[in-house]
């Protein structure tokens, strides 16, 4: 005999649910575009009251989700932004999209997770289904979330459904989108399991099912792992072909011509975004309850975390060749958000080259195409505002550091108008330099 399809189920799939998103970022706002263009009304919830005004006024603050696409979901009403978590009893299926960031110790803070939870428990009804997206270490959903909701008396499989499903957002990549991106997905027991992967394949192309909630948040922890390794190996390497004189990006295109048993992977000034800085570490914290050591993840995390005190020291040299020291000197870093082409400034490695390069007493400037101004961030309270391109400031500067390769910036005009370039991403690739101001770091 087939088993009963629950009311949630008929729901989802006749696309009739209320889906309810917490976190209105980097991945909970593309999730509600899908989820409405889907044909799901969807109620979006978040504690910043200046993304729900900017909502509601039918503005986005994140660049590769524009206001027009939001804007038809918002008039008709399909899409209902809010900071009022009294009304998370309405959503038929809660997503959880909140930070998980590391505290000053490199510890894992769960604090948004837990009080997420919190909330989504005071107003839990039978039949809801809660999702976690946020990256974390293995066991979170079981031994954080899944208390936290039984405490309200409701069993887990029948009074409420539980499970996990990794975020997979490439913020600015044109050749993916949340819907194209595989998603992997689980449950905290069998009928969750089924509820979550059904929930998933009514707006995504494809959904991955994995045996447990633990399994899927291995899965993501490995992804970032996988790349903050091989990102800390180029970048390690770097520094002793610097050393040796050869160029690291003219070998790893070399290199990349191999058809099989290669992957390229680019060095730079150090990691950003939310998740590769970030995640191995939640990994190598869990893996100290098991008494196993997780020296690949820790080894690669110092490398990576070094590359800025590297790229400083580099400028510090390349001025010094030139009769000048960082003290008072005049310093543009061009690019602030963690990667080429979005306006997203998480975990930037140019927030530390600033702070680097102003305790050396350097008078630093920045200027970004996608930053107008510092966002309101949890690591750096100034809210400083981006330069002007002009020649006259180019000209004025001791040196330009490259800290971020948008295609917007026109890096010939830099390097003609500039004392000094210090290139971190090979943006200046190809360009010729007969007064050798290209510095590589």
């Amino acid at each position: 005999m087939a088993p009963a399809v629950t009311p949630l189920e008929r729901a989802i799939r006749g696309r009739k649910a209320l889906v309810g998103v917490i976190g209105l970022g980097y991945v909970g706002l593309p999730l509600v575009r899908e989820f409405c263009r889907a044909g799901f009304r969807v109620r979006g919830f978040d504690i910043d009251p200046a993304k729900i005004q900017a909502l509601r006024a039918g503005k986005s603050y994140i660049r590769h989700i524009p206001a027009k696409i939001l804007a038809p979901h918002l008039k008709s009403g399909r899409f209902v932004p809010t900071d009022d978590f009294s009304t998370l009893d309405l959503p038929d299926a809660i997503v959880i999209c909140v930070p998980t960031p590391l505290d000053p110790m490199q510890v894992p803070d769960l604090s948004y997770v837990k009080a997420t939870a919190e909330s989504v428990a005071r107003t839990l009804r039978p039949g809801q289904l809660v999702v976690l997206e946020s990256t974390t270490y293995p066991g979170t959903t079981e031994e954080l979330v899944r208390p936290l909701l039984e405490a309200r008396g409701l069993t887990l499989g029948k009074g409420f459904f539980l499970g996990y499903s990794p975020e997979r957002e490439d913020p600015g990549n044109p050749s993916f989108s949340t819907r194209s991106i595989p998603k992997v997905v689980s449950g905290s027991d069998a009928a969750s399991a089924k509820l979550v992967s059904l929930l998933y394949s009514q707006v995504v192309d494809r959904v991955v099912p994995v045996s447990s909630t633990q399994a899927a948040e291995s899965a993501k922890i490995l992804e970032n792992i996988y790349r903050c390794v091989n990102i800390a190996l180029v970048n390690e390497l770097k520094v002793l072909f610097d050393r040796m004189g050869i160029d690291v990006w003219e070998v790893i295109g070399a290199a990349a011509t191999k058809p099989f048993g290669y992957h390229p992977f680019w060095p730079g000034p150090g990691l950003g975004g939310h998740c590769i800085p970030i995640d191995p570490f939640y990994l190598s914290w869990k893996a100290r309850q098991y008494e196993v050591p997780t020296r690949f993840i820790e080894l690669a995390g110092e490398i990576n975390h070094a590359m800025p005190h590297y790229v400083v020291e580099r400028t510090l040299e390349a001025l010094s060749q030139r009769g000048r020291g960082l003290k008072d000197a005049n310093i543009l870093i061009l690019g602030m958000a963690y990667k080429a082409n979005v306006d997203d400034m998480r975990e930037s490695p140019s927030l530390k080259l600033l702070e680097l390069l102003e305790a050396r007493g350097a008078k630093v400037v920045y200027h970004d195409p996608y930053i107008p101004r510092f966002p309101k961030l949890r690591e750096f309270p100034r809210r400083l505002e981006s330069t002007p391109l002009t020649d006259a400031l180019l000209k004025r500067q001791d040196a330009v550091l490259i800290s971020t390769a948008h295609a917007a910036v026109d890096y010939r005009r830099v390097v003609r108008l500039a004392r000094l370039v210090v290139d971190t991403r090979n943006a200046t690739r190809g360009i010729a330099d007969p007064k050798g101001k290209i510095v590589r770091a």
